[in-house]
């Protein structure tokens, strides 16, 4: 049972790219991008803009953060007002559990319209950045990056 389990929740950093439409994938690459182009060009404002992505919410604390108050909701609507209520709690774990299993849900593609990315996406921006800002030098050699030299290096995880 282990390992059917593990290879039904394994959760790869391509699951919630891979269910998104590839203009919306191009659109948040590409403002990742230039966000690294205007921070390459202006390196004294690389630590805020760190702090910046230390803060941003992913998608998936997105999906948690309305799976939740959702859920709530109906459990509310259920048990002051009407039955019915309950419905709509076991529609939204439905499409949670969904979006476990196989990273993909009904709201998933409004989410990412909206520009929430995954926590790897995020991750990437930031690795680009300090490697720009050239906080890899001593490890790598590699020395002055460009941005999207900074973007694919840090796809490469």
């Amino acid at each position: 049972m282990g390992d059917a389990m593990t290879t039904a929740a394994t959760t790869s950093a391509n699951r919630v790219p891979s269910h998104t439409a590839p203009n919306v994938n191009e659109r948040i690459r590409n403002k990742a991008i230039d966000s690294i182009r205007h921070y390459a060009q202006n390196p004294a404002g690389i630590g805020e803009r760190l702090r910046e992505l230390d803060r941003e919410w992913d998608v998936e604390r997105a999906l948690e953060t309305g799976s939740s108050v959702l859920s709530l909701t109906g459990l509310a609507i259920g048990y002051l007002i009407t039955p019915w209520g309950y419905l709509l709690t076991l529609v939204v774990q439905g499409f949670f559990l969904q979006h476990a299993l196989q990273g993909w849900c009904p709201p998933l593609p409004v989410f990412r319209r909206k520009g929430f990315r995954t926590r790897d996406e995020i991750d990437r921006e930031r690795f680009a950045l300090k490697a720009i800002r050239g906080d890899f030098d001593g490890i790598s050699g590699a020395g002055a990056m460009t941005a999207p030299r900074a973007y694919e290096a840090a796809e490469r995880n």
